[in-house]
């Protein structure tokens, strides 16, 4: 037996929403929790499978762990051993980040190589040359990596992309070397700017977070922190969405949309009505949902290649025509297969989509990956008749109880169990 989602579409939306914790942010936050002893607290931290792979990754190593409600405490004093669990690594790929705050903390870390959507090449190399490049040592054995480094020293270090991921190990890793580090070229994205809030909380010195330079002064004793996670752009994003492709309106409480511009930009230039106001976002579409012409995504500020399915889906039950351009992830578009089961017309040649909005219909479809779940999800809201999404496991890695989210705005959408 396995849960679905059962929508009945076709309807208009209206209602208002609360955006929950960002799953990106919440993820490397709790691996900086190893950073320092004395209990550090999270407060808006999301209740996600992902998230309860993390705690479990923390328990493992020793720390105390509780949750009250949407609060986290994390004490790592008495934690032990510096290996994590295969079984605990293989489950996301952000399980990756808790190797930079053990090898600042102890000068040793063990695992298996990480886990997660399978979204195509997703390599940890630029990781572990940053990791190098503070003197660490790495070895690789049987699926297995070994990183030793009891002397980190800080450096200049060039990321040849923007990666979020070894932007946050490098900025984790580097709170454990002695002197300065530097990094070029880092990622910019806002939950790069929410690890360097915590960090701070914590009594590290680290600036440029959301620029092109990060600087970290290596070495400082830290502190247990208290800090609250940011609101989900991502989340926020499928709201969006959702009330694009079904119409109607919708009011997003606990973000204004500060980081959805191109999200934004993009429902504006379909059709939609947007605004924004403090701690408030809200959405508004009358009329057809036009296309979007040209859209390429890209690292921030550029469209969010997590967005980018969302955005797809509610344009394929549009009117017009659209042509997006993947540049992140080369296996991004699988979700299009679910989406023209429901009647959509999307052609994919290579990196790009092209879609030609017509009306959707109901469907029985499975989720492949996290975000490309809630993809046929507001596909469903928007399509006539009955739907039923199967692969819940992937959606509920990234959404806290998407379907009562989603029915508070209108949506006719409830968890059901199945064969």
């Amino acid at each position: 037996m396995m849960d679905y989602f059962a929508v009945e579409g076709g309807r208009p939306l209206e209602g208002r929403v609360f955006v929950h914790g960002a799953k990106n942010s919440a993820l490397p936050l709790l691996a900086a929790t190893l950073l320092a002893d004395g209990e550090s607290v999270l407060h808006n931290c999301p209740d996600l499978t992902d998230i309860s792979a993390a705690l479990g990754i923390l328990s493992g190593l020793g720390c105390r762990v509780r949750r009250e409600g949407a609060t986290v405490m994390v004490d790592p004093t008495c934690r032990r051993g510096h290996t994590i669990p295969d079984e605990l690594m293989g489950q996301m790929r952000a399980s990756v980040l808790f190797l930079g705050s053990l090898l600042a903390r102890d000068g040793e870390a063990v695992a298996c190589w990480p886990g997660g959507c399978a979204l195509g090449a997703r390599p940890i190399d630029l990781h572990i040359r940053a990791f190098q490049a503070l003197g660490a040592q790495v070895r690789s054995w049987n699926g297995r990596l070994s990183f030793y480094g009891p002397r980190l020293h800080g450096r200049r270090l060039a990321l040849p992309i923007p990666s979020v991921g070894a932007t946050e190990n490098a900025m984790l890793a580097a709170c454990g070397a002695q002197g300065i580090t530097v990094i070029d070229n880092p990622a910019r994205e806002p939950e790069i700017v929410d690890l360097q809030g915590f960090l701070r909380s914590m009594g590290a010195q680290v600036s440029g977070a959301g620029t092109g330079e990060i600087t970290i002064q290596g070495g400082c004793r830290l502190y247990a922190g208290e800090y609250t996670v940011m609101a989900d752009r991502i989340v926020a994003a499928t709201y969006l969405c959702a009330v694009a492709a079904a119409g109607g309106e919708g009011e997003l409480l606990g973000t204004q949309g500060e980081d959805l511009g191109p999200v934004l930009a993009a429902l504006e230039a379909a059709g939609c009505e947007t605004g924004r106001a403090p701690n408030r976002l809200w959405i508004r579409r009358r009329g057809p949902l036009g296309g979007v012409g040209s859209l390429c995504t890209g690292p921030y500020p550029a469209f969010p290649t997590d967005a980018q399915p969302l955005l797809a889906a509610a344009l394929a039950g549009g009117t017009g025509k659209s042509r997006i351009t993947e540049t992140i992830f080369d296996r991004r578009f699988r979700y299009t297969e679910g989406l023209c089961a429901m009647g959509a017309a999307i052609q994919v040649e290579g990196d790009t989509a092209y879609i030609l909005g017509r009306p959707l219909h109901g469907a029985q479809v499975a989720a492949t990956d996290l975000r490309g779940g809630a993809a046929l999800t507001v596909a469903a809201l928007g399509a006539q008749g009955p739907s039923r999404i199967w692969g819940l496991d992937h959606v509920d890695r990234g959404y806290e109880g998407l379907e009562t989210a989603l029915a508070a705005l209108g949506g006719n959408i409830r968890r059901e169990t199945g064969p």
